[in-house]
């Protein structure tokens, strides 16, 4: 086995040890999102992909099949996405967009195109 030595993507490092990053962030996100109703969209669409790429993360130990498999670049990426998603769920706990609006929208808010 060949060790990569870059990902060829200017800022992005190489993580050596991206297997396990990405399972502690997909564990970290899953449990955050069970903070949240049952019933958010954003919850149940998030938690379908995080475990099926949990589960692909898990139980794969080649990068190169998991980055075929996921089909959404490569390792260090699915890392940077993977703390997007995580820092993302944080936000939308505090957000709360599962609970009704406080009052009407303002007039032209969904008027398009401006």
């Amino acid at each position: 086995m060949s060790i990569k030595r870059t990902t060829k993507i200017v800022g992005l490092e190489v993580i050596p040890n991206a297997r396990e990053v990405l399972c502690s962030l997909y564990n970290k996100t899953l449990s955050l999102l069970a903070e949240m109703p049952s019933k958010s969209a954003y919850r149940q669409n998030t938690e379908r992909i995080i475990k099926e790429r949990l589960k692909i993360v898990s139980t794969e130990t080649d990068d190169n099949k998991i980055e075929s498999i996921i089909k959404q670049g490569q390792m260090e990426e699915l890392v940077d996405k993977a703390k997007r998603e995580c820092s993302l769920t944080e936000k939308m706990l505090v957000w709360e967009p599962w609970k009704p609006s406080l009052g009407p929208p303002p007039p032209g808010q969904w008027d398009w195109p401006v």
